[in-house]
């Protein structure tokens, strides 16, 4: 089965919408292409499709509500432009989505949320609390606290790393572009569209241009996000955001945009990013039972299969589970502080809000965020 006839099956999308797409030349919202995208987004949803919308145009909006004609460069000026636009982005996502009976969330991120392990933690469970659900996460960048130290520079690598954190089976970023091409065709009329490629292709970069005057984004930074994204699995679809019903002519396995294909299955990518990446910060030693369930049976680990903690580590951090002897067999990240674990280890999974006052998740660590030995 090829990537583009495979995106007919239910799958998890992340769709991004760029500022040139979103807003009539800087004037205001293109409200009337806002909806054809709504819908879509609505049909993928009626077949099964699981989408997170990551949505640029807060900017944009906010300038043409406050007359601004130009982009200001000062950080403040921006971010106020931001908050102005966020509320009439927002308002317009929720009205259009309630049209098709679907409720929609606000996510906004900065770089912090995704860097700190326990952020990411956090902001990985609720986007996929919100998508079991069944509501539409609109997710922007944080522009009105975000400084250019902690931004993300585009919401093409914000969309990629959203894929990221979701383990999202396909990347779509709508731009006013059909796609890929060998060239800039605005300059050389020599220059063809490109159906399929590897995301990590190095050439790619410099057949790459720039973006325009009210987006941050060119090429090159969808470039750099479909090899993002492929890190953890994720196929990239970067095609034109105005093509006639875009959003289910990909579904439907049509040839149109470029697609960058990532080399490895989602689940198998993250275990090696989760195996590879992250320093530890502590260990939990397991009972005979917990060394089985992990090794044969794929599950999460519980408490209950806790005999010892040793290191100081916070939710969210890499720790180490070890057997009876000292042996590493698995690593994942960790729901609970070191602090707590020492309370609750060995207890079932109904005593933990007893004796911590609070409960945050059942397992201890879910096996989405572990991997065991045999895959490091």
């Amino acid at each position: 089965m090829t990537v583009r006839s495979s995106l007919a099956k239910p799958q998890r999308w992340v769709v991004k919408i760029g500022s040139a797409l979103l807003t009539n030349n800087g004037q205001a919202l293109a409200t009337d292409a806002i909806a054809g995208w709504v819908a879509q987004m609505a049909w993928l949803r009626s077949q099964g499709h699981e989408v997170i919308l990551v949505s640029s145009g807060a900017v944009a909006a906010g300038m043409s509500q406050l007359g601004w004609q130009q982009r200001p460069s000062a950080v403040h000026e921006l971010q106020a432009a931001a908050a102005v636009g966020q509320m009439g982005l927002v308002q317009t996502y929720q009205e259009l989505f309630q049209a098709y009976a679907l409720q929609t969330a606000q996510v906004l991120l900065d770089h912090d949320d995704l860097s700190s392990r326990q952020r990411y933690i956090n902001a990985r469970a609720t986007l996929n609390t919100l998508l079991q659900l069944g509501v539409v996460p609109v997710v922007n960048e944080n522009d009105t606290v975000v400084t250019d130290e902690i931004r993300f520079g585009d919401n093409d690598s914000l969309a990629a790393l959203v894929a990221n954190l979701v383990d999202a089976d396909v990347l779509v970023i709508l731009t006013d572009q059909d796609g890929m091409y060998t060239a800039d065709p605005r300059h050389d009329p020599s220059a063809t569209l490109i159906s399929e490629t590897r995301a990590g292709a190095p050439e790619l970069i410099a057949m790459a241009g720039d973006g325009g005057a009210l987006g941050r984004g060119g090429m090159i930074t969808k470039v750099r996000a479909a090899k993002l994204a492929a890190r953890s699995g994720t196929h990239t679809v970067v095609v034109g955001g105005r093509l006639s019903q875009v959003l289910r002519r990909i579904a439907q396995g049509e040839t149109i945009g470029t697609v960058f294909v990532a080399d490895q299955q989602p689940q198998q990518a993250r275990k090696q990013w989760l195996a590879g990446h992250l320093q530890n910060r502590g260990s939990l030693m397991l009972d005979d039972g917990a060394v089985r369930v992990l090794q044969q049976k794929g599950k999460s680990l519980l408490a209950v299969g806790v005999t010892a903690v040793n290191g100081e580590f916070t939710r969210g951090d890499m720790v180490l589970c070890l057997d009876s002897r000292g042996r590493e067999i698995a690593r994942g990240l960790v729901n609970y502080s070191a602090r707590d674990v020492a309370k609750i280890k060995g207890q079932p999974t109904e005593q933990i809000a007893e004796l911590l006052g609070y409960k945050d998740e059942d397992e201890l660590i879910h096996r989405d965020n572990l991997v065991v030995a045999d895959n490091f």
